[in-house]
């Protein structure tokens, strides 16, 4: 059937994550190979950006983050799969990459325990291979961890994000084809009583309506955690909202995808702003135009929102900005590296 195309590419990216949870440098090589295209695109966060195919993954971003973690290894809490709204077939992986932190990494000095940083990581897929991977790696968070954050603190809870309350992130087959599109029809009811804000205030978006009660928002290092609609309106959207009042979506331009009771959406920029009003996350308000790529998992239940786990590529937020937040954080951590004679 050809609704099963979903089931076999989340199967068709099980080596590679098989690979990478039993780290060793040359499986894992061997499973990206097998898993891309070999003129794969690949876009991760910022430093890293556009890398050269498979091999430049491998090669840039997890041999070195390996030779810092010698212990490395990726967890996945979600992985879920569905045909994009406007382009091709997706795969959605949740989770974090674990292990003993011994050497730095990026010049974030190492801790000696054991450290986590989240990812989310979206494949479109052609013919059971990997053509594209957009993916950020949530880096502020390992900063955090080695008491190297050099920027504003958050306003919402730091911790370490918890996988689906359900336990179900790893989606089974057989796909539920009606069941994915009313969890994706759910989604875009709330972004679009969202966007009503700027019309209409906070009663407009009628977040009651799309949201349970006890939601949480897992919002990124940086942004920090909200509970509930006091918690999301205080820690996130109040100073989002304050500080870009003029921000933009996609206008329906990104690829929502859906399993199960899971949503994935990515746009990769998914949004435009300027920052003005209030200023946010401690930068002023000097009218600085951003874009902002996020990439973001929501898990419905009876109806209404439960759990949305977000990564907005905060380093590239900053970049545009002018401001170099790995540079800044050597200059933070100088003293770390002094030694008395």
């Amino acid at each position: 059937m050809t609704q099963d195309i979903h089931n076999r590419n989340k199967a068709a990216l099980a080596p590679l994550r098989q690979a990478l949870y039993n780290y060793e440098p040359e499986l894992v090589r061997a499973a990206l190979a097998a898993v891309f295209s070999p003129h794969a695109v690949v876009h991760l966060a910022t430093p890293f950006e556009d890398l050269d195919g498979p091999q430049g993954l491998y090669r840039d971003a997890f041999a070195p983050l390996q030779q810092a973690i010698p212990d490395l290894e990726r967890r996945d809490t979600i992985v879920m799969a569905g045909p994009g709204a406007l382009q091709g077939d997706w795969v959605g992986c949740c989770g974090y990459y674990t292990g003993t932190f011994m050497r730095a990494w990026m010049d974030i000095p190492p801790t000696g325990h054991q450290v986590s940083m989240r990812l989310h990581e979206f494949y479109r897929m052609e013919e059971g291979k990997v053509v594209e991977m957009q993916a950020l790696w949530d880096i502020p968070e390992l900063m955090m961890q080695a008491g190297a954050w050099p920027m504003a603190p958050s306003l919402g809870r730091e911790w370490h994000v918890p996988g689906p309350a359900t336990q179900d992130g790893v989606v089974a087959g057989p796909r539920d084809e009606a069941r994915a599109m009313s969890s994706r029809q759910l989604v875009q009811d709330m972004l679009a009583g969202l966007a009503k804000f700027a019309t209409g205030g906070v009663a407009a978006m009628e977040l009651e309506k799309y949201w349970h009660p006890r939601f949480s928002w897992y919002g990124p290092s940086g942004i920090g955690t909200g509970r509930g609609t006091t918690g999301f309106r205080n820690w996130h959207q109040i100073p989002f909202l304050n500080g870009m009042p003029d921000r933009r979506g996609t206008g329906g331009k990104g690829n929502f995808f859906a399993d199960g009771d899971y949503v994935g959406f990515t746009a990769w920029p998914g949004m435009s702003a300027t920052i003005s009003g209030d200023g946010w996350m401690g930068i002023a308000p000097s009218g600085q135009k951003i874009t902002m790529r996020s990439l973001d998992f929501w898990r419905c239940e009876n109806g209404l929102i439960r759990e949305n786990w977000v990564l907005v590529d905060l380093l590239h937020v900053y970049r545009q900005i002018g401001v170099d937040v790995l540079a800044r954080m050597r200059e933070f951590n100088k003293a770390r590296n002094l030694r008395l004679a």
